[in-house]
């Protein structure tokens, strides 16, 4: 692992970012983010490649040709993950006050997917350039971490199109970035170390011109982890989901091999192989079948059971393992008309507890990224859950009497968070129309200067 202090000690930088960029690649974090892309991509590694391997006499492997060959991946891995990321971030961040204008408009669009490579890499990086978050995924960014702090000093955003085309990688340092091409060993600096920002001044006469730069108080890339762990969501849960796919998929192949019907042929041990074939294809035609019975011939035909309840029992042991191993919400439970709030909250607390951890890490990240224009804030949010929502709604209303407003229509539980300001301005409206310009709370609407 090559940190920011051996960065430092190099004498030719660009040397080093080619050999960091080899030594990630050959990381194990590296080699387990890729895997955890396949299973997003619901391409799970284990069921893919498993073949089916018969044995000699003299134990020497060999394929299985006569075996069906289904491979059935199952979509835990997405859907899990999704949900934990939806379940945070589905309603936005909210801040106090016009932080969020600051951000623009896709911050929230930008910080899901910025979570979601968090969650299944076990950390992301979110570069903040000209208004907008980017989102740096581990399979493409190498981290340079200080080796006292922790933290991290500078980075390396590398990528290429194909394993025939050149690699493009971009160094970024807290005084600015360097873009390099790297074709074959064959080095060219596309772009010397400019600024993050660059002041720009248009002249007729001349078109725009940078005539100056600065940067930001430290580098604007910052890392958002996924967990406490900074793991990726696949550790552990791989094992599981491949059992799980391997069990379902010879499931089906042990279906496939045994939904025929297998004849046995007494006293016709004289017959050769071609002859087998031609009575089997004639009796599958023909449906009909001349046996000699008076001297020993007869004709039965067979067919195989499967194990079928126990494997459909073992195969919904692992799946609700899998739910209950990784948090999630399993809408199974939720079934039925009948379910009270507290019984949809008690189902949720799994899910509660890893959205958590996670919750944790997303106000952290925001707060540093927050720190690069000198502003202290923290973002709250609203999750999405599946409610009884008249119970809920009864109970907040209920309570109306104790509370103002505002609070009220916070927290009813179908209104979003970005309806809440427009309510509230139009019911003021609506209070001033129905006052003449006195407001609900029976005081002028309009600001008056202090007298006293």
């Amino acid at each position: 692992m090559l940190t920011y202090q051996d960065f430092l000690a190099e004498g030719n930088k660009i040397a080093f970012c080619v050999r960091a960029i080899s030594e990630h690649i050959g990381s194990q974090e590296y080699a387990i983010a890729l895997d955890a892309d396949r299973y997003d991509r619901q391409l799970n590694t284990t069921i893919l490649e498993y073949t089916k391997m018969l044995y000699t006499l003299t134990g020497s492997p060999v394929v299985d040709f006569t075996a069906s060959n289904n491979k059935i991946t199952s979509n835990f891995f997405r859907l899990l993950n999704k949900q934990r990321e939806t379940y945070l971030l589905g309603n936005g961040v909210q801040f106090e006050g016009d932080i969020k204008e600051k951000l623009g408009q896709t911050f929230d669009t930008d910080l899901q997917k910025l979570a979601y490579k968090a969650l299944i890499h076990g950390v992301s990086f979110g570069f903040w350039n000209y208004g907008r978050l980017y989102t740096f995924p581990l399979t493409e960014f190498v981290p340079l971490w200080d080796e006292d702090t922790g933290a991290l000093m500078a980075g390396i955003r590398f990528w290429k199109l194909a394993t025939d085309k050149p690699m493009f990688f971009v160094l970024y340092e807290i005084d600015g970035y360097t873009k390099v091409k790297d074709d074959d060993g064959n080095i060219t600096i596309l772009t010397e170390k400019k600024p993050y920002k660059v002041k720009v001044e248009s002249v007729k006469a001349y078109g725009d011109e940078v005539v100056g730069g600065e940067n930001y108080s430290s580098l604007p890339i910052v890392p958002l982890f996924g967990s406490e762990l900074k793991q990726s969501t696949l550790v552990g849960m791989q094992r599981a989901i491949d059992s799980y796919d391997l069990i379902r998929s010879g499931f089906a192949n042990d279906l496939t091999d045994c939904a025929q019907i297998y004849w046995i042929i007494k006293n016709a041990g004289g017959m050769k192989d071609n002859e087998l074939m031609q009575f089997r294809d004639r009796l599958k035609l023909n449906h009909l079948a001349v046996v000699d019975s008076d001297n020993g011939g007869d004709i039965e035909s067979h067919t195989t059971e499967i194990p079928y309840s126990a494997r459909t029992a073992y195969l919904e042991a692992i799946r609700k393992g899998i739910y209950e191993d990784f948090g999630g919400l399993d809408v199974t439970n939720l079934s039925g008309a009948s379910k009270t709030a507290t019984e949809i909250n008690a189902s949720y607390q799994p899910l509660d507890c890893m959205a958590d951890d996670f919750e944790y890490q997303i106000i952290e990240f925001v707060q540093r990224l927050l720190g690069l224009f000198g502003i202290e804030a923290t973002p709250t949010f609203k999750r999405n859950r599946v409610a009884n929502l008249m119970e809920e709604t009864q109970m907040i209303v209920s309570a109306g009497e104790y509370l103002d407003d505002e609070t009220v229509i916070k927290h009813l539980p179908f209104i979003s968070p970005d309806e809440v300001q427009g309510i509230i301005d139009r019911k003021a409206k609506d209070d001033l129309d129905k006052y003449g310009g006195v407001n609900a709370n029976g005081t002028e609407e309009e600001d008056r200067e202090d007298t006293n």
